[in-house]
C-alpha cells in the first residue's frame, strides 16, 4: 500500500512539473496558493514519495537489465 502511495505521489510531482516545463504554470501553488503551507506539505509529501520509491531501483522485477 505504501509503494502505491508513493507511486501516485511521483504521478501528481511528475505531472506538476510537466506543466511547470511546457506552460509555466505550477499548479499545486495555484490550488494551494505560491509559497502555503499547504503548497510545501504537498511537495514534501512528493519528496517523501519519491525516497520511499528509491528500493524500487533495486528490485528484481523480471526486466532483463541488458539492452
Amino acid at each position: 500500500m505504501l509503494k502505491k502511495i508513493a507511486l501516485i505521489l511521483l504521478i501528481i510531482g511528475g505531472l506538476n512539473w510537466g506543466l511547470v516545463g511546457l506552460l509555466d504554470f505550477d499548479l499545486v501553488a495555484f490550488i494551494f496558493g505560491g509559497g502555503s503551507l499547504l503548497a510545501r506539505a504537498v511537495y514534501t509529501l512528493v519528496a517523501v514519495g519519491a525516497v520511499i520509491s528509491l528500493p524500487l531501483l533495486m528490485e528484481d522485477n523480471g526486466i532483463s537489465s541488458e539492452m
